[in-house]
């Protein structure tokens, strides 16, 4: 088992930067490769960015790339995700995700947080 705990999300103006942190716990974070999903009202969940097992390897969805930046600090068991010139439509809950799998961080996780609200305003 691991249990994933994010933080970081809030309110912020269109043009603003956050980072969110997903701190790991449970099995050996280092073997696992992490991810970064979010769902907006209405709408389906959706990958977002992912990062191997020791950071030698990320992914993003194209709406991001150039915008959010993923990375992993394996001594503190921690994933980030940050991101930078947000947008309105980036609004949504934001799901930090881990799978010893690398297709399964980026399609169906094996393990999810409960999330973090980021709501951008225009």
């Amino acid at each position: 088992q691991v249990q994933l705990v994010e933080s970081g999300g809030g309110l912020v103006q269109a043009g603003d930067s956050l980072r969110l942190s997903c701190a790991a716990s449970g099995r050996t974070f280092s073997r696992y490769s992490m991810g970064w999903f979010r769902q907006a009202p209405g709408k389906e969940r959706e990958f977002v960015a992912a990062i191997s097992w020791i950071g030698s390897r990320t992914y993003y969805a194209d709406f991001v790339k150039g915008r959010f930046t993923i990375s992993r600090d394996n001594a503190k068991n921690i994933v980030y995700l940050q991101m930078n010139s947000l947008k309105p439509d980036d609004t949504a809950v934001y799901y930090c995700a881990a799978d010893d799998d690398w297709r399964g961080v980026t399609g169906e996780p094996d393990y999810w947080g409960r999330g973090t609200q980021v709501t951008v305003s225009s």
